[in-house]
């Protein structure tokens, strides 16, 4: 193994900044920390000047995109937009690297670049929360898993985030011991090293403000069921509350109905896939539970102030 580890930073137009700095940090610490120069790194893109984040900053690029080497490992950075950022000279070039570097990877969503690729093809891969459902939905031959990365072989993958500082974190114990690890973290105030079984997500109590054991599983239950809605009658037998005992249990912690917020939640998940895949109206509006694309317009609208085809053709236009 070479002495020194070289990790080659992929920016894509519109990239997470959070991610890409959790990523680089640690490299720079364990270096200070090792006392001597452990890891190295490059930032390229394929302007081979700039690349300008999703809040505006700009970043200088060291090159553009470069030929790597057999201990590079090449992490793809992605943002806002993926789709459109990943542009052809882009997958080539992930595919040529990918047999050239000892490993590739992304962060944020640039698994959806090296999933599009065809390099998550019969691998295990995670993405950011938001775009899970797009990404199940365009890439079904990827295994996704929900966590906060993944590390498969030679291709690795983290959610977004600070998802990318427990990865490097993971890379840095592998390569040179948990105790360097752990002063990186210690540097970073990052109290607790995530591993590739935490979740991304804060648990489903902490998201809905409410530790009522019975009540997140009812939560639970709806997220797993968006497609095929589970009544709320079956919801509460199943849980073993009256219908009316569910009502009252949703008005006090949430302050809805069950219906209502079962509603809330499957609108959402449509909101994502239309703004995140090529699915018509009517197969959202089926993956979501809705049986007609009128019926799921009408709840689109009321929710969000316009319809699925308008929101659709507005992103379309903005992306033009």
């Amino acid at each position: 193994m070479s002495s020194t580890r070289r990790y080659v930073f992929c920016l894509l137009d519109r990239f997470t900044m959070m991610p890409f700095a959790a990523a680089i940090e640690p490299l720079r610490l364990a270096n200070r920390l090792a006392g001597s120069k452990v890891y190295d790194w490059i930032v390229v893109g394929e302007s081979g000047d700039f690349a300008t984040c999703s809040n505006g900053t700009r970043i200088m690029l060291d090159a553009g995109l470069i030929e790597t080497g057999r201990h590079d490992t090449v992490l793809i950075c992605g943002g806002v937009d993926i789709a459109r950022t990943t542009t052809p000279r882009l997958l080539s070039w992930t595919r040529r690297e990918s047999r050239r570097a000892e490993r590739i990877g992304a962060l944020c969503t640039g698994a959806w670049a090296l999933a599009e690729a065809g390099l998550l093809d019969g691998r295990r891969a995670t993405i950011h929360w938001e775009n899970q459902d797009g990404f199940a939905e365009d890439f079904p031959d990827v295994t996704l898993i929900r966590t906060v990365f993944v590390d498969d072989g030679n291709r690795v993958t983290a959610a977004g985030g600070t998802a990318a500082l427990d990865l490097i974190l993971r890379h840095i114990a592998v390569d040179h011991g948990s105790e360097l690890a752990n002063k990186v973290a210690d540097q970073l105030i990052h109290t607790s090293i995530r591993s590739e079984e935490d979740h991304q997500r804060l648990s489903i109590p902490t998201r809905i403000g409410a530790r009522h054991p019975r009540l997140a599983a009812i939560v639970a239950r709806m997220e797993a069921n968006l497609e095929d809605p589970v009544s709320p009658a079956r919801l509460a037998l199943d849980a073993g509350l009256s219908p009316r005992q569910l009502e009252r249990l949703f008005a006090r912690y949430l302050g809805r109905s069950p219906k209502k917020y079962y509603m809330e939640v499957r609108l959402e998940r449509a909101r994502n896939l239309l703004m995140q895949t090529e699915l018509s109206v009517m197969e959202i509006a089926l993956a979501c539970g809705f049986t007609s694309a009128a019926h799921f317009s009408k709840c689109y609208r009321t929710a969000f102030g316009g319809t699925p085809y308008r929101q659709r053709g507005a992103q379309a236009a903005a992306a033009g």
